[in-house]
């Protein structure tokens, strides 16, 4: 046990969600300190987690890790699941960089809200096993909602942490936590829906385009592969097209003025686009005109002219708008 202090601490990991709340309330109301440490990625964000912290008072570390992770996105030891989801080897690194913060400052133990059978491919018992083997924290972590169900802890078996207090949850089933919530008195909590990326088809379709074309990527690419449509023009070019107003925005948000070229109509209402790191190809540079004037309310079949912003400077192209049905087999 921590001999720095006179209570037992444990750092739990947190989304935010209700289990995450239920973790920590639970070892909280055997009179341990807690307190929690989330991760966010262009892929996942930290929102829910302050969320939590705010409603329960559970002290919040956020750490952005980015860099780190995208290593271990291109090559996960244990693969992806239905889509560029490498869920087992995620949960591995971020126990893993729990661990470390745990050492350097003084919990005693890592805790997490996964409940035993609630997801098929990362809260399976060989699941959590090879979570726990590959974090290199066997033995310090805890799942207080299901920890009867599981091997017992080293905190367990010192006697930091009561067993006797921990529960027995399975399966997929919200109706328990519902009622301890309830019982807790808490009454906000998302709902259970994954707030990650990496399990969207979508966004997956796009990040494996981003990786098969590229060797190296700006954080704010992988922003930009949340808004509009996505098209391939060539091996070093790619067009984005805003959909709505606030994805016209989002777009201009993410920009790089510096390697990234921007496409839209003049004197016609369009969508904005953008060609990130464009390569200067003058033929997709066309096409891509082209198709930003074919989605704005220019009429079809006469010259249109688009503007062109590019890190070197302005100017105009004169092009005939494509309709989309013509470029369909571009869409990623």
């Amino acid at each position: 046990m921590n001999q720095n202090e006179n209570k037992v601490r444990g750092l739990g990991l947190c989304s935010g969600g209700l289990d995450s709340i239920l973790s920590a309330v639970i070892l909280r109301n055997q009179g341990l300190e807690v307190e929690w440490i989330t991760f966010e990625t262009p892929f996942f964000s930290s929102e829910k987690a302050r969320e939590a912290s705010l409603q329960v008072n559970i002290p919040l570390t956020v750490r952005h890790i980015t860099d780190i992770y995208l290593k271990m996105l291109k090559n996960p030891h244990c693969g992806y699941g239905q889509h560029m989801n490498p869920c087992l080897d995620c949960h591995s690194l971020m126990f893993e960089l729990a661990g470390e913060f745990m050492v350097e400052n003084g919990f005693d133990f890592l805790f997490s809200g996964e409940v035993l059978g609630q997801r098929p491919m990362s809260q399976t018992r060989s699941s959590l096993r090879y979570v726990e083997k590959h974090s290199g924290m066997a033995g310090y972590i805890i799942r207080p909602l299901s920890a009867k169900l599981l091997s017992e802890s080293i905190p367990e078996q010192k006697g930091w942490v009561d067993r006797n207090l921990l529960l027995e949850l399975s399966g997929r089933s919200r109706k328990p936590q519902m009622r301890l919530a309830e019982a807790f008195g808490i009454t906000r909590y998302p709902n259970p829906a994954g707030g990650c990326l990496l399990t969207d088809v979508g966004y997956s379709a796009r990040l494996k385009d981003l990786f098969r074309y590229q060797d190296s990527y700006r954080e704010t690419e992988f922003h930009l592969l949340k808004y509009g449509r996505h098209l391939r023009l060539d091996d070093g070019s790619k067009l984005i097209i805003g959909r709505t107003q606030n994805e016209n925005d989002r777009l201009l948000e993410y920009l790089d003025s510096g390697k990234d070229t921007v496409v839209k109509t003049h004197y016609y209402p369009g969508p904005t686009a953008v060609m990130p790191g464009f390569n200067g190809n003058r033929e997709s540079l066309l096409k891509a005109a082209a198709i930003c004037a074919g989605y704005s309310k220019a009429p079809s079949g006469n010259p249109v002219s688009v503007h062109i912003q590019e890190p070197s400077g302005e100017y105009m192209l004169q092009v005939v708008p494509m309709a989309p049905q013509e470029i369909r087999e571009l869409i990623i």
